[in-house]
């Protein structure tokens, strides 16, 4: 299974590396379009090249997708927590129970004992 996961993991990297010696051309990224640059200021252009465009969107796409499934989750974790915690008063609970049956079972045997020497 190692084996499959190492051909695996040559076989991703070398697709990636293709990708990003494919796509080595410059582009030019802006924080506005240039009609609305020019009207607020913000002018603000960085070039880079294709493929750190596409693997940062590749990285963004799932860091967003893994914090909207950590609090789409949420509910079910106070839920499994709450549940926990009702587990263990409950388990705390028979506890204490037990005790108390057993001290009783030994005080019914003491009484029976009382009453057979009468």
């Amino acid at each position: 299974m190692r084996y499959i996961r190492y051909a695996f993991l040559a076989c991703l990297g070398i697709v990636l590396v293709s990708i990003a010696l494919a796509n080595r051309g410059s582009v030019s990224l802006a924080l506005l379009p240039d009609a609305l640059a020019e009207l607020t200021g913000l002018s603000y252009r960085i070039d880079l090249p294709l493929f750190v465009l596409i693997f940062g969107g590749i990285i963004a796409g799932l860091l967003i997708g893994f914090v909207w499934e950590w609090m789409r989750e949420y509910k079910h974790r106070a839920e499994a927590s709450r549940k926990a915690r009702e587990v263990h008063d409950l388990e705390r609970q028979l506890k204490r129970e037990k005790r108390r049956a057993d001290t009783a079972e030994q005080k019914d045997e003491v009484l029976a004992l009382l009453d057979e020497a009468s």
